[in-house]
């Protein structure tokens, strides 16, 4: 198994601060063994008070609970912050999970970064 395919592997494959918020490039599957990683990383970047935080969910084709529970923690963190986490491009299989959990109403859902940011 090569590193990159390893358990262990970088979820977050890009962190970019713009004008208007920090965007997060998440790649791989946010499952039981990864979703400690995406906590840490999106706690670090919660601290930093970016107001908004913008989650690209493009390259993520799998998401179990744990990786749910991260997100909802970020949310949670960063609202008591008063900022914004929104999450866009995510794969139908990903959204589903977000659907029948019922919480596509609660997280702020878009089909693009730019369209994101507009909002």
């Amino acid at each position: 198994m090569s590193p990159a395919e390893s358990p262990g592997s970088e979820v977050v494959k890009e962190i970019r601060r713009l004008e208007q918020a920090v965007a997060v490039d998440i790649s791989g599957d946010v499952d039981l063994h990864r979703s400690p990683a995406l906590r840490e990383t999106l706690a670090k970047l919660i601290d930093e008070n970016p107001g908004r935080l913008i989650l690209n969910l493009t390259d993520v084709g799998y998401m179990d609970s744990s990786g749910v529970a991260t997100l909802v923690e970020a949310l949670q963190r960063i609202q008591r912050k008063e900022g914004r986490l929104q999450m866009h491009s995510l794969k139908p299989r990903v959204r589903s999970i977000f659907e029948i959990a019922r919480l596509e109403s609660i997280f702020e859902i878009y089909s693009s970064e730019e369209e994101a940011l507009r909002a």
